[in-house]
């Protein structure tokens, strides 16, 4: 049996098409953009063409669009280069609880400058609730910042509300929305957003390369200084192919988008109706329909503590998942700060497992890992809880 990959929400695979429009650049044009002879010229044209194609997923200018090296970058910048602006004193900054770290430890860093950090609760569906971010908002609230989607529980947060709470006051909005670029419309000439953040390795592009969307007029300090690339906003010499794959991801993205997320909706769904009638401890973590296309976070209830041996089992039989966020595998075994912030006792925070589905998802694997988890949890033993310990 082949291997079956349900960990899109961690990386995605490479599309074909991306890797054969990335090629060229790591060969034949291989110019630096900022040269002006025709090699230059040339990596200068792909890297133009690329950002189009980014812009045109959000509805946005070429001229609005930064690539970055990360969403990670990407989410620094934003905070960090609003932030920047104003004396510590004078600016306030609103985030939630819920956020991806590259949130969370950029706002602990600015709190350690003397800035002033508001974190938001989420209801016990994931969903931060736009009445609590009325109520933060303070004279000198100058940004906010919400994820689009989250990385665990696959919850999409009311973004578009949400901005226009913090528009109206005056402030800038940002959204994290690595998780959620590709799956979701996010049209910048609809949404109240100033700044955000996107990866391309999540929507079937390459690793190391993002973006920052800035719209225009708003003005951020850099974080990375020199030859002035990207408008003066990230000095570096430009991933040329990166860039190109993340463009031509982009395009792929916005094509395919609205066929891709019905598809991933209706394998999302069966796989939840089957487990529910399959294995009846399993339980839903989030809202039911305010979620990623095709993102699942499941609890077993009894074997919370049996997360990580119920992922090691699927993988015996060539099936990857999750028990959580990839950036948090250095933390397994610990309780979720996602899970407990949505009301969950330490115990159940400890044991989730994340199946997220991707392009290449295919009816057969949907199958086979719904006859394959209920087996997997049938075999959950003491002997077999202990063997994992050791192995772990």
């Amino acid at each position: 049996m082949g291997k079956i990959y349900l960990d899109h929400s961690a990386t995605t695979p490479l599309d074909k098409r991306v890797v054969e429009a990335m090629l060229p650049f790591y060969g034949e044009f291989f110019g630096n953009p900022s040269s002006v002879h025709s090699d230059g010229q040339d990596a200068k044209e792909a890297v133009d063409k690329s950002r189009q194609q980014v812009a045109d997923l959000f509805h946005a200018s070429p001229e609005e669009i930064i690539f970055t090296a990360s969403g990670t970058e990407a989410d620094n910048m934003a905070l960090i280069g609003v932030a920047s602006q104003y004396e510590p004193s004078d600016c306030h900054i609103i985030t939630s609880i819920f956020e991806h770290p590259a949130i969370l430890e950029t706002s602990k860093y600015l709190q350690k400058q003397g800035y002033s950090i508001s974190y938001l609760p989420v209801s016990s569906e994931g969903i931060v609730e736009p009445g609590t971010l009325q109520e933060a908002l303070r004279p000198e609230t100058r940004l906010v910042s919400i994820m689009a989607a989250n990385n665990v529980v696959g919850t999409l947060q009311p973004i578009a509300e949400l901005a226009k709470i913090t528009k109206a006051h005056g402030a800038l909005f940002h959204t994290d929305a690595v998780q959620a670029v590709g799956k979701i419309p996010l049209m910048m000439d609809v949404l109240s957003v100033d700044l955000l953040s996107a990866s391309a390795h999540k929507l079937h592009g390459p690793k190391g390369i993002g973006a920052l969307y800035i719209r225009q007029g708003v003005k951020i300090e850099p974080l990375i200084h020199g030859g002035g690339q990207e408008n003066g906003i990230r000095s570096a010499t430009e991933n040329v192919a990166g860039i190109v794959g993340f463009g031509k991801a982009a395009e792929i993205a916005n094509e395919e988008m609205d066929a891709e997320g019905a598809r991933l909706v209706l394998l999302r769904d069966r796989i939840l109706a089957s487990l529910e009638e399959q294995v009846p401890n399993a339980y839903l973590i989030g809202h039911r329909h305010k979620r990623l296309p095709g993102h699942l976070c499941l609890g077993i209830e009894g074997h919370e503590s049996d997360a990580i041996l119920l992922m090691l089992l699927l993988n015996e039989d060539g099936i990857s998942i999750s028990t959580g966020s990839a950036c948090s595998s250095h933390h397994a075994g610990q309780p979720s700060y996602i899970l407990m912030a949505m009301g969950m006792d330490t115990e159940r925070s400890r044991g989730s497992l994340r199946i997220t589905l991707g392009r290449f998802t295919t009816d057969q694997e949907v199958d086979t890992f719904i006859n394959a988890l209920p087996r997997a949890v049938g075999n959950l033993s003491p002997t077999k809880v202990r063997e994992a310990a050791i192995v772990s």
